[in-house]
């Protein structure tokens, strides 16, 4: 496919997006192109909302894996396009409208340019929450179709087109929801001594929290707790009953994770024996540290700085998280951040990546899957 061709599809789904397991429209816009293509090149299954797409190889003896997330943010557009949102409230303001629109060029390219090996293209749903990856790889087409080594991006706004960037062993952290419920005993504003207030409870537990990473991490690791949104009480005179923390975990280590999450508990139990109050605590979505693997890092590194003359960096690990983790945590693969060069960052309302690092996406990884199904 050309350019103007995949700026088009990457335009019509920017136009649609959908939260995690309802990317329904996208799942059909996807099913439409692939519809296109010859059925003795490529052999389609759904999963779900997502789709299976095996492109396959003259003599294969191995099968390539390339993933690409496919859901949108519940965030309200806020760019200039003249192709926003159609759908209030959502927006793919995390850059799988592009991920989604070069793995449909990488495709096009192998179903008319066979190659050895065959390539499995995994369209991912609910990477954004409840998680995809891990459910998408456990079905019955992956096992069926279960790739030898696995591969993925994702644009990164803070980079300048033209640029990739990557790293050996740990890219992203390991991360967690969280979500504390506090119920004690409301009543009147004048009489305090009667109820358990929760609003204070819940400001209590939070600076708690917030000594864990100084005090129970080492800090030779790294670690974060955020408690993004707290919800109590219902008007100004009435003492809270009830008192809502939600956050989110970002450890480097898996042993950090679990120590984390130790010391949480400890503490909200403390704190409902100090405030005579019940609590629960559901971690939510928990997504696998992204680890890649060493050597083929390397060699995608060193082939594409050979081979084209795009920019490679190694880059740090970041707190990010990725549900891509549970790929490469049972398949032999890696991924690396492309650049977009935007203002604006991820799931960020003004998000507007440049549309020609799809173009560069497209060439770079035709030259590695072919290398890679060709050797």
């Amino acid at each position: 496919m050309d350019r103007d061709h995949l700026i088009k599809i990457r335009r019509d789904l920017h136009r649609i997006p959908e939260i995690g397991f309802q990317e329904f429209k996208t799942q059909q816009y996807l099913l439409n192109i692939l519809k296109q293509f010859p059925e003795d090149r490529v052999e389609v299954q759904t999963w779900k909302t997502g789709i299976f797409a095996l492109v396959k190889g003259t003599s294969p003896k191995k099968t390539i894996g390339y993933r690409a997330d496919i859901d949108g943010l519940p965030i309200v557009e806020e760019t200039d396009y003249n192709f926003q949102s159609e759908h209030p409230g959502f927006m793919h303001a995390c850059g799988h409208d592009f991920h989604m629109t070069i793995a449909i060029g990488l495709l096009s390219h192998f179903v008319l340019n066979p190659v050895q090996d065959h390539i499995l293209f995994l369209f991912q749903p609910a990477e954004e929450g409840p998680g995809g990856a891990e459910p998408m790889l456990n079905s019955d087409v992956a096992k069926m179709w279960k790739p030898d080594l696995i591969t993925a991006l994702h644009i990164s706004p803070e980079l300048p087109v033209g640029t990739i960037a990557t790293k050996p062993g740990l890219l992203f952290a390991n991360t967690s929801e969280l979500f504390i419920d506090l119920k004690g005993k409301g009543g009147h504003a004048a009489y305090p001594h009667t109820t358990n207030d929760m609003v204070v409870a819940s400001c209590s537990l939070v600076t708690q929290l917030q000594s864990i990473v100084s005090r129970n991490v080492d800090p030779l690791d790294s670690a974060v707790i955020t408690i993004g949104k707290i919800t109590g009480g219902t008007v100004q005179n009435i003492i809270a009953e009830n008192a809502r923390l939600e956050g989110t975990i970002r450890t480097l280590s898996v042993e950090s994770m679990n120590k984390v999450k130790e010391r949480i508990e400890a503490i909200v139990h403390g704190v409902e024996i100090g405030y005579s109050c019940k609590a629960i605590i559901d971690y939510g979505s928990m997504y696998h540290q992204v680890y890649n693997r060493e050597d083929l890092t390397i060699e995608f590194m060193n082939f594409i700085s050979d081979s084209t003359n795009y920019e490679v960096n190694e880059c740090r690990e970041a707190m990010t998280g990725e549900d891509f983790g549970y790929m490469v945590d049972q398949i032999p693969g890696f991924m690396f951040w492309l650049g977009v060069q935007s203002s604006y960052g991820l799931h960020h309302a003004k998000l507007q990546p440049d549309e020609t690092a799809i173009e560069v996406a497209v060439e770079a990884m035709i030259k590695y899957i072919s290398f890679k199904a060709n050797n």
